[in-house]
């Protein structure tokens, strides 16, 4: 958790690039990126320049010559605004421009690198500030990016790019990743599932980087994200690199139109991800061997059946779809979701509020858990109904609770009636029962389990209302008796009525 006095220095960064001119919170949160990677750079050359001193054999790598060091950010950050300015501009990004050569994540996502603060004053106000952040700290670091990121929710369609940070601590604490997974995100925008996810490994299972192989395995190959936006690419990059991920394969890639069988065929072993949907593809542009699994235009089919491409035997996925998705009526939709059932494991559908994306979409989702076996396994389905995730349901999206009472896995224990604001924890702590006695819950409840035969007697629909059963309160009848006694009492009193008054006006 970042301090307040952080947030408001982070709004005052925003601020000045709001005054400055540039109002799109997409592209001030790229300005800060560049800045911060141009920072980090500095960092990593006086790093390397204290190694060749203390070491004088040891193998160092210099990014800058003697002729480039007032491209350094601890040098340019001296200098007067109109010189910096000049700098940057003319001199910084260029070379950044020119980086990608060592492979890195981050330097291949610089190469296409625009510079557009527009003035001496604005760039010189920004360095100062961010210089002033405390990016010592790997938590601190990541709690402020994720701050920023989160302003992103305001501008409209660029929200698409995020899903709330609650919702990917649920799906990462119920799929548990461990030191051994391979993660992916194939449509990872800023990178939230793979930094939860990498957050969750270091939370549980600390002594993992402690071991040299698995510590290797945790910084180079353990995360894995595409998408096809430059933008987002480099934001996602810096995200989880200062989330403390050195070097994870964050790469162009247009998910759909691709092949994944070549080297991502069955390569992951656990897929989180809330992919673009109500979109639809032509057949020409998309990848054939998705089209073999099921044969359809719609992009939320086509990632589910990408899904089960990337996912290696034994793999598990925690994926959310439009609620279309349970029940679509279609060819396609009904061979997706038979093969979920019949041919692989399908473990859970959780449905969502319709307004847990707002302001951006009230479209209503559902998060589907699953496991790839290629030969069946599913025997009950875990239905759950989230009414309440926390923060109010309108475009506001308030918090109804304390802080410390928020998420799937709340800092202080709900009291009995605060689950009616927060279901997350009861979710979750359902879900690991739902091999026990959440088997004997009654169709009524906020979480139940379906039979596989009842499922497939409804032809593979997965939507939770055609399971759930309303429970119906009682109404006691009266005895026709007792009524007829009523209307003949009632009837008695009308005629004495009508005797008194016409004795009143006789």
């Amino acid at each position: 958790m970042i301090t307040g006095e952080l947030k408001s220095k982070i709004d005052r960064v925003w601020d000045a690039f709001w005054s400055g001119g540039i109002s799109n919170p997409l592209e001030v949160i790229e300005q800060i990126t560049y800045l911060l990677f141009i920072k980090r750079l500095d960092e990593i050359e006086t790093r390397e320049l204290k190694k060749a001193e203390r070491f004088p054999e040891a193998r160092v790598t210099l990014r800058f010559g003697q002729d480039q060091q007032e491209l350094r950010w601890s040098k340019f950050r001296e200098r007067d605004p109109e010189t910096m300015f000049k700098i940057v501009t003319h001199k910084v990004f260029p070379y950044l421009q020119t980086l990608g050569g060592d492979g890195s994540t981050y330097s291949h996502h610089m190469r296409e690198a625009r510079f557009t603060i527009p003035s001496p004053a604005l760039l010189s106000r920004v360095v100062d500030m961010i210089d002033k952040l405390p990016m010592d700290d790997r938590d601190t670091k990541g709690d402020l990016y994720e701050y920023m990121l989160s302003k992103i929710a305001t501008a409209g369609h660029n929200g698409q790019f995020r899903t709330s940070r609650h919702i990917i601590q649920l799906m990462v604490e119920m799929t548990a990743p461990t030191p051994a997974d391979e993660i992916c995100d194939p449509a990872c925008g800023t990178a939230g599932f793979l930094v939860e996810a990498g957050e969750y490994v270091r939370r549980m299972h600390p002594s993992a980087l402690l071991d040299t192989a698995q510590r290797a395995h945790f910084h180079e190959s353990m995360f894995h994200g595409f998408d096809f936006d430059g933008t987002m690419l480099r934001i996602g990059s810096m995200n989880i690199l200062l989330h403390g991920v050195e070097s994870p394969d964050i790469r162009y890639r247009d998910s759909l139109a691709e092949s994944a069988s070549g080297d991502d065929f069955e390569k992951y072993s656990l897929i989180l991800a809330n992919p673009p949907f109500a979109g639809s593809l032509d057949y020409e542009s998309t990848a054939t061997d998705l089209q073999q699994i099921v044969k359809t235009k719609k992009t939320e089919l086509l990632f589910l059946a990408l899904f089960l491409r990337l996912l290696k035997p034994g793999g598990r996925a925690a994926v959310i779809v439009p609620d279309g998705v349970l029940f679509g009526s279609s060819k396609a939709h009904k061979e997706l979701r038979r093969i979920l059932v019949e041919d692989q494991k399908l473990d859970a559908v959780v449905k969502l509020p319709s307004g847990t994306f707002k302001p951006y979409s009230g479209v209503s989702t559902a998060i589907l858990l699953f496991t790839k076996t290629n030969s069946g396994g599913t025997d009950n389905v875990w239905f759950y109904e989230v009414t309440a995730d926390g923060w109010s349901l309108d475009d506001k999206r308030t918090p109804l609770l304390p802080a410390e009472k928020l998420g799937p896995v709340p800092a202080e224990a709900l009291a009995e009636d605060e689950h009616a604001k927060n279901n997350l924890p009861d979710a979750l702590a359902r879900w690991s029962r739902r091999d026990g006695d959440e088997l004997q819950r009654a169709r009524t409840e906020q979480s139940f389990c379906v039979p596989k035969a009842d499922i497939v007697g409804q032809g593979y629909d997965l939507s939770l209302n055609r399971y759930k059963e309303v429970v119906h309160e009682e109404v006691e009848h009266r005895s026709p008796l007792d009524i007829l006694a009523d209307l003949e009492r009632l009837e008695s009193e009308i005629q004495q009525g009508m005797s008194n008054l016409k004795a009143m006006l006789g």
